[in-house]
């Protein structure tokens, strides 16, 4: 998973669900996007496996002004936050579960 925005911080008043205990997955997607079903199983596998990990699912179309804020172009567009919400890493595409993992590693 390739790293951009690094440093940014965001807080559950941005994504609108409290921060994961360790590391929080933030998912953007859209409605007819089918490697945004995909990578909701992959993140959602890795958050169940890794204690305190969250996994956060938000729709590009009805966060727009965040999707801009954080120029999110295309989806699936995840970002892995740390326990304080710092963006440690960030990737477009359909994320492999390998990298999903490698990239908490990071945040954790």
């Amino acid at each position: 998973m390739p790293g951009g925005d690094i440093g940014q911080r965001l807080g559950a008043a941005d994504i609108g669900e409290e921060l994961g205990e360790r590391a929080t997955l933030v998912q953007f997607s859209s409605a007819f996007c089918r490697p945004c079903r995909a990578t909701r199983a992959v993140l959602a596998d890795v958050a169940g496996m890794v204690p305190g990990v969250a996994h956060v699912e938000i729709d590009a179309e009805e966060h727009l002004a965040l999707v801009r804020e954080l120029r999110v172009e295309k989806t699936p567009t995840v970002f892995v936050l740390d326990a304080l919400g710092h963006v440690v890493r960030r990737a477009a595409g359909q994320p492999r579960k390998a990298d999903v993992i490698a990239a908490l590693g990071e945040a954790v």
